[in-house]
């Protein structure tokens, strides 16, 4: 499965194991950067074995399309992997429905990189899936994330209380929602 995608400034690719060290290398240079935002994550997951599997896993889940994970790169710099956007437990009939999740690159952020990537990743999901609501749950202070769901029109629908594990917390997450009118 080779997809590719461009943007202005960017390539978003669907990555198998074969680019795991580069996605290890990714997590590697932001791992205390990411922690403040992601679940515990074990010593494992800083392998290269564990990057490789996980992006088979990830692969399996695309192809049977409950999940479409872009890797993002610099048009520039296809060699290093400078974050990721996830559309995931992708619901089809009647729900037509994902959430989605992104992560960035410590030394790209602020340049509107994750704004790009994420538009592009809206039209994927409305054009060529069809799906009629995307989901981001965010944590209250991650003021960044949030202004990226914002600028694309996605709204606010409530906050779910004690949603999501992260770096060891039940932390609160704002709902933030984007329909697609078209479906």
């Amino acid at each position: 499965m080779n997809k590719v995608y461009n943007t202005e400034r960017l390539i978003l690719k669907v990555l198998d194991g074969s680019s795991s060290q580069i996605v290890l290398d990714y997590y590697l240079r932001n791992r205390s950067f990411l922690e403040e935002w992601e679940p515990v994550r074990s010593e494992e997951f800083y392998t290269k074995e564990y990057q490789e599997q996980q992006l088979e896993n990830d692969l399996s889940m695309i192809k049977d399309k409950t999940l479409l994970r872009l890797w993002i790169f610099k048009r520039n710099e296809e060699s290093r992997v400078i974050g990721t956007i996830g559309f995931s437990n992708i619901v089809w009939v009647t729900f037509l429905s994902c959430f989605l999740g992104y992560k960035l690159d410590k030394d790209e952020i602020n340049k509107g990189y994750m704004t790009e990537a994420v538009n592009k990743g809206i039209e994927i999901m409305f054009c060529e899936y069809g799906l009629h609501r995307i989901e981001a749950n965010i944590i209250p202070k991650n003021k960044r994330s949030l202004r990226v769901t914002e600028k694309l029109g996605f709204y606010n629908e409530g906050t779910a209380l004690k949603y999501l594990k992260i770096n060891g917390i039940w932390e609160d997450h704002i709902h933030m929602v984007l329909l697609n009118d078209k479906v």
